[in-house]
């Protein structure tokens, strides 16, 4: 006796899914969980990358030292700490910039990084250069671009005198993605 098939089975409604079997409800649970976490990871890398278009920082100007430390005519580089600077900076927070006293009240300060990929410039008193090791760039006494791969001679940063003080604009440091 052959027996119908549609009497032993009721018909299932698409409209009506039930999630009445084990693997359903794990897959359920497996997505839920998987939105969790992506949120949760995904929240605060938003939040790093939108901060610096909400909130702004204020330029800070900082001492380099007494202008008295810099000989005229002499190249010389000046180490400072970021004034913007977090606890876990560590060492990474100690910067340095080179500073040309070119005559009396007369300075020009420059980054210390190279304009290509941003490794650090050395100057060679002998050539009268500024050269970086990574990929062979070089720099004039007055920052500009000499030779090989760098797009544009070195960032000069703003400087003033106070009070016998040679004084460097921070908040607005340079860096590649974003040249003053």
């Amino acid at each position: 006796m052959a027996t119908n098939e549609s009497e032993s089975h009721p018909p299932v409604h698409p409209e009506k899914k039930s999630y009445s079997t084990r693997r359903d409800f794990l897959l359920q649970v497996g997505a839920v969980l998987n939105a969790i976490a992506g949120f949760m990871i995904g929240l605060p890398l938003v939040g790093f990358i939108l901060s610096s278009l909400i909130k702004s920082t204020p330029p800070v100007w900082f001492s380099l030292g007494p202008v008295s430390n810099f000989q005229e005519g002499a190249m010389r580089m000046a180490v400072y700490e970021n004034p913007y600077r977090r606890e876990a900076d560590g060492q990474t927070a100690r910067l340095t910039c080179w500073v040309h006293r070119i005559s009396g009240d007369q300075f020009k300060v420059f980054a210390a990084n190279c304009t290509h990929l941003g490794c650090p410039v050395r100057w060679f008193e002998e050539s009268q250069l500024f050269l970086c090791p990574c990929h062979g760039g070089a720099f004039y006494a007055d920052g500009e671009h000499a030779a090989g791969p760098p797009p544009r001679g070195l960032y000069v940063y703003e400087h003033k005198i106070v009070n016998g003080e040679l004084q460097v604009k921070a908040g607005v440091l340079p860096t590649l993605a974003f040249p003053v």
